[in-house]
């Protein structure tokens, strides 16, 4: 075994069990299937920034649901009550609406009325104005994006080998 394989099975070893390190960086393996019922996640507050509230007195409350192995990506639910901000996306996000609507509207100045099953992605990197007239409550999957030059070397490896053919196994 090479060094370099020894020294990273022995800080693995070291990370899973130093009891200081955080829970995320001991985990013993990732589970395949992370399962709840979106009304038994725990809501807590998660405030607006007051410098992007436009109007009302909305609140926010979050719950996180899982994250990957290597931290990219992860889903959670929100909710939030009426009122109208501006918010950016920091991440790449697709929603599902599941109880109430919002009106966003894009940079661009495009309205979108999000409604009970409704899907919508938003951009890593740009804002939205959303109004909520009563209440919403989305589950989002949220997914950071890669930086420039690994997310153009990832599209041209796709380019090359688009033409192959492969099957997946059953």
């Amino acid at each position: 075994m090479s060094f370099k394989m020894m020294f990273a099975a022995a800080a693995t070893m070291a990370i899973r069990t130093v009891p200081i390190l955080p829970a995320y960086l001991r985990r013993q393996k990732d589970e395949a299937v992370v399962s709840a019922s979106c009304t038994d996640l725990r809501l807590q507050s998660a405030p607006i920034n007051p410098d992007w509230i436009i109007s009302g007195n909305p609140e926010a409350r979050a719950a996180d649901h899982s994250r990957s192995g290597d931290r990219a990506s992860s889903t959670a639910m929100w909710d939030c009550t009426a009122g109208e901000f501006r918010w950016f996306f920091g991440w790449d996000e697709t929603v599902y609406i599941l109880e109430g609507e919002v009106h966003v509207t894009a940079e661009d100045g495009s309205v979108s009325i999000l409604r009970v099953g409704d899907v919508a992605y938003f951009r890593a990197g740009t804002w939205a104005t959303w109004r909520v007239d009563d209440y919403v409550r989305k589950v989002a999957f949220m997914r950071r994006p890669f930086p420039k030059a690994l997310a153009l070397a990832y599209r041209v490896k796709n380019k090359l080998f688009s033409g192959s053919s492969y099957k997946l196994a059953a």
